[in-house]
């Protein structure tokens, strides 16, 4: 399965609004500067999204766009379905089951990539926003945890023995 730059994109701004689904809308400009993706673009996802009913904009002075679900309410093979299609490497579930009924001689390959295309739905269709979410924090907080784990982190300065410097 490949996910194509328009997928994770997408995923990538679904994210950053489900890290703020408390908050209230982002305005886009504030979601494709804080995960770095051209803006042009993300309007185009954004509006695709919005079509789907997973996402919603807000007009005015606040105005942005939202989740329209909580983020446990959106799953992550909805979102790559969306964007990009089946699943499986090519053609959906039932065009592979066709192709092992048919061809005989090639039965055992298409049976891998179904087995692979069932594996990978059901993580996908298993996980959600939320969860991916929780498992990961923001850059800003990386940052700061990172600045002050170097600010307790003793100076180690080599040393030398017998005349040649050794690194502890």
């Amino acid at each position: 399965m490949k996910i194509s730059q328009k997928g994770l994109y997408a995923l990538q701004a679904l994210m950053m609004l489900a890290r703020a689904y408390d908050r209230g809308a982002i305005r886009i400009r504030d979601i494709a500067y804080e995960e770095g993706l051209p803006e042009k673009f993300l309007e185009l996802i954004l509006l695709e999204l919005k079509n789907a009913r997973m996402v919603e904009s807000v007009r005015g002075a606040k105005g942005g766009y939202r989740l329209r679900r909580p983020p446990s309410g959106i799953l992550l093979s909805d979102v790559i379905r969306l964007i990009d299609g089946p699943l499986a490497p090519f053609g959906d579930a039932e065009q592979l089951r066709s192709l092992i009924d048919r061809d005989a001689g090639h039965r055992a390959l298409y049976q891998v990539f179904l087995d692979v295309r069932n594996a990978a739905a059901k993580i996908l269709e298993n996980t959600t926003l939320a969860d991916i979410v929780a498992g990961q924090e923001s850059p800003a907080k990386s940052k700061k945890r990172q600045n002050k784990r170097k600010a307790r982190e003793p100076q180690v300065l080599p040393m030398m023995v017998h005349g040649r410097e050794h690194k502890p």
